[in-house]
């Protein structure tokens, strides 16, 4: 296991599993707090475009997390932000997202943003996580199948979860040595009803919410440290063939020369890296809290009102003056007002929640949403301007993805700002909003493809 002295670039390895609810999340938890306490300089990523796992991956580990997403950022992007992780640790813990090879577009595209797809990417090694309740030897046999389906994706080792008795870990380490001999048993985790993170309707509830995060993280560092062979994981942990001294990555352009985020438990869904880039690019960023009724600052040339929970607080959202009045005066002002997703909603006329009352909000744009009757939008998309403006040059492309379960209806009266196709190239038409400074869309913006 690294001890804390290396000064070189970190190795790094994916923590994967054949389908989601396998654990592999809890478990990287606990393996990242469990380095850390170690005195391991350890830091991590987030296959795909999840925020919430990847601030609990911060709590953990005390240092950064990336997301990285093989199918919305360039490779060049991917490429940066491996170095970045690689330059700051002694060792990087990657988890994927879903099955090891669930991703989109055709079946064994090698761009289809899944955890395989990174892996042969970027050349590191996998750990495989496998939900072992209900079966034993079938485990073992899904285990050579994933080993053996791309000559690309090295899996290294397996950890069990969900394990019921001692016996029962005997019976699958005997089972990988007949099936997988290739392949370490790196440990075995035992059902442990303690061991579960609370979630709500986008997944898990987030970190700054979770109540004793840290006397739970630590409880996980214990769980993983007593089950699971840390050290010989760690030795499974390469360089990453994808290193490169390139500068640092713009993933969007910075929207002003002062840029006030939302920040709190209303709007959180924010990518460190895009904030990274406006900063790097010399643009300065600070943060301001709805919730707690701030405004932005009164020096900002831009407000970005990023994606989050609102529909969690519409009522303090609602009667917060400081916070709508120097919204609407830095709107009325010509300050550039940008929202995405949640941020967007509160930008609109109002938002009715899951009891069917509406709460007004900021009116700055021909928006009305609600959550009343929670319907789905799930999936990446690319999307390019519709005319020039903040954002870029007219059919200016980016990608992203768009996860809410709000209905909503826009006004054309004011101006589309997308066009935009799924994943697969399916047209779903012009999405979001512009009135003059003030612009949004349901969608995350990840990275720009141009």
């Amino acid at each position: 296991m690294p001890n804390g002295n290396n000064s070189g670039f970190g190795k790094g390895i994916i923590i994967c599993a054949p389908s989601s609810g396998s654990g592999k999340t809890l478990l990287t938890l606990g393996l990242l707090r469990y380095l850390r306490n170690s005195g391991v300089r350890v830091v991590s990523g987030k296959v795909g475009p999840d925020y919430i796992d990847a601030a609990f991956h911060v709590a953990a580990s005390g240092a950064q997390c990336k997301n990285l997403d093989p199918w919305a950022m360039r490779p060049s992007t991917l490429s940066r932000f491996v170095s970045d992780l690689a330059i700051s640790s002694e060792i990087v813990i990657i988890e994927g997202v879903m099955g090891l090879f669930d991703g989109v577009g055709l079946p064994c595209d090698p761009n289809d943003g899944s955890s395989a797809a990174l892996a042969a990417m970027i050349n590191l090694p996998v750990v495989l996580v496998i939900d072992a309740s209900g079966q034993a030897e079938s485990a073992a046999v899904v285990l050579k199948a994933f080993a053996n389906e791309r000559k690309s994706v090295k899996i290294k080792g397996v950890i069990f979860n969900f394990v019921g008795s001692k016996r029962h870990a005997d019976i699958l380490s005997e089972a990988v040595r007949h099936y997988a001999p290739g392949i370490k048993v790196l440990g075995a985790l035992p059902k442990n009803r303690e061991m579960v993170l609370p979630e709500r309707h986008l997944g898990l509830v987030q970190a700054l919410e979770h109540p004793s995060l840290n006397a739970f993280l630590d409880k996980a560092a214990s769980w993983v440290g007593e089950n699971i062979d840390v050290s010989s994981l760690c030795n499974f942990a390469r360089t990453s063939s994808k290193m490169t001294s390139n500068k640092a990555e713009i993933l969007l352009s910075p929207l002003g020369q002062h840029i006030a985020v939302a920040r709190d438990a209303a709007f959180s869904f924010t990518y460190d890296s895009i904030l990274d880039g406006w900063r790097s690019a010399g643009a300065e960023v600070s943060f301001f809290s709805p919730v707690s009724d701030e405004g932005p600052s009164k020096n900002a040339d831009a407000i970005f009102m990023p994606g989050g929970y609102p529909e969690l607080h519409l009522g303090v959202l609602s009667s917060n003056e400081n916070f709508l009045s120097g919204v609407r005066r830095a709107a009325s002002r010509g300050v550039v007002v940008y929202g995405e997703c949640g941020g967007y909603m509160v930008l609109g006329e109002g938002v009715v929640d899951n009891n069917g009352e509406r709460y007004p909000m900021l009116g700055l744009l021909g928006l009305e949403a609600t959550v009343e009757a929670p319907k789905l939008h799930l999936g990446y998309r690319q999307v390019s301007l519709i005319k020039n403006g903040v954002l870029g040059e007219i059919k200016k492309r980016f990608r992203g993805h768009e996860f809410h379960f709000a209905s909503f209806f826009e006004q054309r009266a004011d101006a589309s700002l997308f066009n935009v196709e799924d994943a697969n190239g399916r047209n779903l038409n012009k999405q979001g909003l512009e009135r003059k400074n003030v612009f949004g869309s349901f969608i995350h913006l990840i990275d720009s493809v141009d």
